[in-house]
């Protein structure tokens, strides 16, 4: 029985990666790490938490100690890192915390895999999930390749930037079986509503503004989340040591046309007259640093290991509304803190 860790595994990413792995691999066992910030939500998990080969461990990757006494607890085979502070608004607003959780966090991991791994690199991986913010910002023309150079404009691509290269300089220099991935813009169900989708899905219902950055003119790049999770199984059992592969949804939307599109289908599932809450738009003063354009070329993953996004938008932002619509308490208790009760309820108190 391989052992395999998950960290920030009941973020949104986390989650789905994490459901994944517990189902498709019963003869792994599954350690499921996150600190549970505002963002970690273990009711994501709980058509999973009672399966045979799943653990949660409470923990912070920013502790090296604590890190140290986990790795030597399980003695991983594996780890799957995606646990990062995420949100540029708040990378901006506290520099540090992105810092000290996506740089100083990443080194505490790969120091504990390398600790525990030091009789040898066979049949281990660690893998690092990353970001497209890193490569900056593009023009009208052009995609992100691997090859791009880093150029990152926020605190939160530049801290990702520097676990990146970390992770690398830990490849070459300790010869440590590492692969990276860095993924365009995810939607879906369980995000925390201060990102986009999850925020105006619950603005609309509740007739709340819409804030959009400047003129709303910001490209991205979106990817199904469940498409997501399958990409980082392919690269964590079959990607090239010391590779990255980059993972994009060939999905790129207008951020104003997103919104717009959003409405149109919040509008029609709730009843209301088309485009009856365009009205709610609020135009806000643009984000410092913000780039203008995400695109990412994923021909390398297809081509390497058969994988493309499988999930067309249309259907996938359908069934992600129907999701967040159907799921007004999951919403509501997010939004209101009370989901993070969830853990001494569950687990303090058992």
């Amino acid at each position: 029985m391989k052992t395999i860790l998950i960290t920030g595994g009941a973020g949104f990413i986390g989650s789905h990666v994490v459901r994944l792995f517990v189902n498709k691999y019963p003869q792994y066992r599954i350690v499921n790490l996150d600190k549970l910030t505002y963002a970690g939500n273990l009711t994501n998990l709980t058509d999973i938490e009672n399966k045979p080969n799943y653990v949660f461990e409470r923990g912070d990757i920013t502790d090296g100690d604590q890190m140290q006494q986990l790795f030597d607890k399980y003695q991983f085979d594996g780890v799957v890192h995606l646990a990062a502070e995420s949100h540029v608004d708040r990378s901006i607003a506290n520099p540090m915390e992105f810092i000290m959780t996506n740089i100083v966090g990443t080194v505490n991991l790969l120091n504990a895999a390398r600790a525990i791994w030091k009789d040898g690199f066979e049949g281990k991986r660690f893998y690092h999930i990353s970001t497209d913010e890193v490569y900056g910002s593009l023009g009208d023309e052009g995609k992100f390749l691997e090859t791009t150079p880093y150029d990152p404009r926020s605190p939160y691509s530049a801290s990702k930037a520097s676990s990146d290269h970390l992770v690398r300089a830990y490849f070459h220099t300790f010869h440590m079986p590492v692969v990276l991935s860095n993924c365009s813009n995810n939607y879906g169900p369980y995000q925390f509503p201060e990102k986009l989708v999850p925020l105006f899905i619950h603005n609309i219902r509740n007739n709340k503004p819409l804030p959009v950055y400047g003129k709303g003119e910001n490209v991205r790049d979106w990817l199904y989340v469940e498409d997501h999770a399958i990409a980082i199984d392919l690269i964590f059992h079959k990607g090239r040591e010391g590779e990255t592969y980059n993972i994009g949804g060939n999905n790129e939307w207008q951020n104003i046309k997103l919104i717009q599109k959003l409405i149109e289908i919040v509008d029609l599932k709730l009843g209301r007259s088309a485009g009856e809450s365009l009205k709610l738009i609020t135009y806000v003063k643009d984000r410092a640093g913000h780039d203008l354009r995400y695109a990412i070329d994923a021909t390398k993953i297809k081509e390497e290991l058969g994988w493309e996004p499988t999930v067309k938008f249309t259907e996938g932002f359908e069934s992600t509304v129907d999701w967040y619509l159907t799921n007004e308490e999951w919403l509501n208790n997010v939004t209101s803190g009370d989901y993070q009760k969830y853990y001494e309820q569950q687990y303090v108190k058992r």
